[in-house]
């Protein structure tokens, strides 16, 4: 089956809050047949998730907003707008915002897609473009209880 070409506006998306961070699925593993998944991230300075692994898919950042400390493995990168950085499957990472007082912007790219379904399980409905509330200890909570489901590892 093919599947149909897509837009998707300025103000579309389903953005969520999450772990301190707004997530805006822009494509979904439903939208792609699978293929991939792309996210729109909203960090908070000094804020950035824990680290982690996903063991089914490669995740690639691209930074557009702010500046950012990219662990991958035992590499760091300092990134600046315009940068990507690329995470092979199965490699622990983290991320933190280094841009002084303000919030960085950034795009995920999961292939294959997927991980849009966890944001969307825990999430909380969120504002596209918008700061989300602060790190709540109860989303890293529920993303521990649905790691598995999705391939993903916590620490």
């Amino acid at each position: 089956m093919s599947l149909p070409p897509l837009h998707i506006p300025p103000d579309g998306g389903s953005p969520v809050f999450l772990v301190g961070d707004t997530y805006t699925t822009l494509l979904s593993a439903a939208d792609t047949g699978g293929e991939l998944s792309l996210a729109e991230a909203i960090v908070p300075a000094d804020a950035g998730p824990p680290p982690h692994t996903h063991h089914g898919e490669s995740e690639t950042f691209v930074l557009l907003d702010g500046t950012l400390r990219v662990t991958v493995g035992d590499e760091q990168f300092d990134v600046e707008p315009g940068g990507v950085v690329y995470v092979p499957k199965g490699v622990r990472h983290s991320f933190k915002n280094t841009s002084p007082g303000h919030p960085a912007r950034m795009y995920f790219l999961y292939v294959p897609g997927g991980m849009d379904g966890m944001f969307q399980e825990i999430g909380r409905p969120g504002v596209r473009g918008q700061v989300g509330p602060p790190l709540d200890p109860a989303d890293v909570v529920a993303m521990g209880e649905v790691a598995e489901k999705y391939g993903y590892t916590l620490g």
